[in-house]
């Protein structure tokens, strides 16, 4: 596990970060005051640092927490597989994640709590001609990235338990070396592949296979959140203005992507998240960033935790899992104060 503070020292870096402060101007973060709250209690706050483009507003928020009196942001290196481990070994302080894996991961006693959702979709399962539906997964070989208990095995469990279909009836082919999963896809090697972006966009553009769910399209996937953040418990009690403050950092850096997602791809670009615009570009705009102002997240935790129940992939009892979990208080006071 290696730990870099972001951004270096090269010329280039120091010009995209003054880009960067431009941009979350333009974005309306200096014209959003924070409210009446105290200062944070802790000036620094360490996020993860992970692939996924989809977490923009994870990275969009460092500029937003400036705003709200972080006067540090440190970027903790860890595998995608990793994020929520380095949280609860409390190597980081937050994290964006994928909502069934919160799920999974919290009936195997990690603590972090649930702070709110942050948008759908994300995901597209990927099928060659033998795969038609969900159900035609049956008996098929389908690759997942690391090992089993990842995002997408995860959430494609849940899917196959919504439709009767037993997860143990799949045959799972992890990851041996980072991008094998989508590689086996490309190569014929496995029938499905659960891509995430820019996968999705990658495959398609390859014109690789076929899309046999959308879940920024398909119900009822996507009525239900992709990803949200999460927080070190004890973050949590130790800070709890810091906490709020820096969730409103990333509901804030959500909207942006909602109302301004060429500016937002832009900034992806700059701070080297993303080298490709274009990509960038159409996987935010393809995401409802402004999903958290409308949707329940506990209704996306409670939806998968009763599908992995069914099948037995958690023990807990899944209401008692959201309540020991889950802290609405900074989301419900957040959505008052940014309704506007």
């Amino acid at each position: 596990m290696t730990h870099s503070k972001h951004p270096d020292l090269s010329r280039r870096r120091l010009l995209a970060h003054s880009a960067a402060l431009s941009a979350a101007s333009l974005l309306g973060a200096a014209s959003s005051p924070a409210f009446a709250d105290p200062p944070p209690e802790v000036k620094k706050l360490r996020l993860v640092h992970d692939i996924a483009i989809c977490f923009a507003p994870q990275y969009l928020a460092e500029e937003f927490l400036h705003l709200e009196g972080f006067t540090e942001v440190e970027w903790v290196q860890l595998p995608t597989s990793k994020a929520l481990a380095g949280v609860n070994a409390g190597a980081a302080d937050m994290t964006m994640e994928a909502t069934p894996t919160l799920v999974y991961s919290l009936d195997r006693g990690k603590k972090f709590v649930i702070l709110a959702g942050i948008h759908a979709g994300c995901y597209e399962l990927f099928g060659h001609e033998n795969v038609q539906s969900v159900r035609d997964l049956k008996g098929k070989r389908v690759s997942v990235y690391d090992t089993l208990g990842g995002s997408d095995h995860i959430l494609l469990s849940s899917m196959l338990a919504y439709v009767g279909i037993d997860p143990k009836t799949v045959t799972w082919v992890p990851d041996e070396k980072p991008g094998d999963a989508m590689r086996r896809f490309v190569e014929h090697e496995v029938d499905a592949f659960m891509g995430f972006a820019p996968q999705p966009q990658e495959l398609r553009a390859r014109k690789i296979g076929h899309v046999i769910l959308n879940t920024t399209e398909d119900r009822p996937w996507s009525q239900y959140f992709c990803c949200a953040l999460v927080a070190s418990r004890d973050f949590v009690t130790r800070y709890p203005v810091a906490t709020k403050r820096a969730l409103r950092a990333h509901l804030k850096a959500a909207d942006a992507c909602a109302r301004e997602p060429e500016r937002a791809a832009r900034y992806l670009v700059d701070k080297g998240f993303e080298p490709r615009y274009e990509i960038g570009l159409e996987v935010i705009k393809s995401l409802p960033y402004a999903r958290w102002r409308e949707a329940n997240p506990e209704d996306t935790l409670r939806f998968h935790a009763l599908r992995l129940h069914e099948v037995g992939m958690i023990k807990s009892n899944p209401n008692d899992l959201i309540a020991k979990s889950s802290d609405w208080r900074f989301l419900n006071e957040l959505k008052r104060e940014l309704k506007a």
